[in-house]
This record gives C-alpha cells, sequence and structure tokens, in this order.
C-alpha cells in the first residue's frame, strides 16, 4: 500500500514537472515574440530616420541591420521552442495517463479491500483475531 502511494506521489511530482516545463516554454515564447515586435517598431523607426527602407541599400542604418538579423534569431529561437513545446506537452500527455493509470489502481485496490473488510466484520471481531493468529 505505502509503494502505491509513494508512486502515485512520483507520478503527480512528474506531471507538475512537466506542466512547469511546459509553461516555461510558452513563457519564453511569449517573450520572444514580444522582444521580436519590439525590435520591428525599433527598426521601422529607424528606418523611418533614416529615409531608406531597403535593406540592400548602402547607407542603410547599421542598427536597423543588427536589429533585424536580432529579430530573425529570435524568431527562429521561438520556432524551436515551439517543437521543444510539441514534445513538453506529448510528455505531460504521457505523464498524465501514467498518473491516472496509477490512481485508478488505487482506486481498485481500496475498492477490494473495503469488500473484504465487511466480511472479516461480519465473523466478529474476536474470530477475526482467532483467524488472523
Amino acid at each position: 500500500m505505502k509503494s502505491r502511494d509513494t508512486l502515485i506521489r512520483l507520478k503527480r511530482f512528474q506531471v507538475d514537472e512537466k506542466r512547469r516545463r511546459v509553461a516555461q516554454i510558452e513563457m519564453m515564447i511569449a517573450e520572444f515574440d514580444r522582444m521580436a515586435a519590439d525590435l520591428d517598431r525599433e527598426i521601422a523607426a529607424e528606418e523611418h530616420k533614416a529615409g531608406i527602407t531597403d535593406p540592400n541599400h548602402f547607407a542603410y542604418p547599421t542598427y536597423a541591420r543588427a536589429a533585424a538579423q536580432r529579430r530573425d534569431n529570435l524568431r527562429m529561437s521561438a520556432q524551436n521552442l515551439y517543437t521543444q513545446l510539441d514534445d513538453a506537452k506529448a510528455e505531460l500527455g504521457e505523464a498524465f495517463e501514467e498518473l491516472k493509470r496509477a490512481e485508478s489502481l488505487e482506486d481498485r485496490e481500496r475498492a477490494t479491500e473495503r469488500s473484504l473488510d465487511p466480511a472479516i466484520s461480519h465473523v466478529g471481531p474476536a474470530r477475526a483475531m482467532r483467524a488472523t493468529a
């Protein structure tokens, strides 16, 4: 019985860890998207200030070029995180299924124990004690 409780606690811990991992990846994606949007605004402002929007123009602002590269890197990182997020969600689903299996096993075991207890108490406490001794 104790080993089953320990197993369920372990499975719950694993589910919680997987949930935290999913939340962490989602927060990172949101942060990368926010930073990329900020860089888009900065690039637009720099291009407006210089009056040049063509990145291939010789006088295109160096800051806008560097910010665009950084923005592209952030977007690529966010795309990679989406792959990790899909994997983490799949792992979370598996961990949750394992937890459900362990809990249903525990419920069945307890139901079996409960169904046996009335039979023992029906015999009487003194008689049950002699039977176990």
